[in-house]
């Protein structure tokens, strides 16, 4: 885990203005019961995509140099970190202190969503640093309290 992480304050990533998580979670919770599980996660991924156009990272030499654009971003959000590991043939990511929901939506679906959002925001990062469309990024687990895992790797 890089050094940059030790750095973020639990009380700094879960903070949030009064009134934004329950407008999210209204959101979200009017999206699963009219368009269901899989189109709001379809849905989700975009915006986070749309995001990643909106914050754009600066240009990164080496893994830890994305790690560090990403989590500058995600301070700005308040979003937790994330923790990238390379491997032969992929990236790990792990994601950490993702802020919790408001008690209204089922934390499972709250992860999920959150899961979708953080998986469209990832990718358009690293297709902006090169990536390919091609290659996907996935989200493996959210079911985990600690953390969601992606990866990117070619299949």
């Amino acid at each position: 885990m890089s050094e940059l992480n030790h750095t973020f304050q639990p009380s700094r990533l879960h903070s949030h203005q009064p009134g934004w998580f329950d407008l999210l979670s209204v959101i979200i919770s009017g999206m699963l019961e009219n368009a269901g599980e899989q189109e709001s996660q379809l849905f989700l991924q975009q915006m986070g995509g749309q995001l990643a156009q909106r914050y754009p990272l600066n240009s990164a030499q080496t893994v830890r140099d994305l790690e560090v654009q990403m989590n500058l971003a995600l301070a700005r959000f308040n979003w937790g970190f994330v923790d990238i590991e390379p491997r032969e043939n992929a990236l790990l990511l792990t994601h950490m202190a993702l802020p919790e929901g408001d008690n209204q939506l089922a934390t499972a679906s709250w992860r999920a969503a959150m899961g979708a959002v953080l998986t469209g925001l990832y990718a358009g990062w690293l297709q902006a640093q090169g990536g390919s469309e091609r290659v996907p990024l996935v989200c493996d687990s959210v079911s985990d309290d600690a953390a969601l895992l992606f990866r990117y790797q070619n299949s």
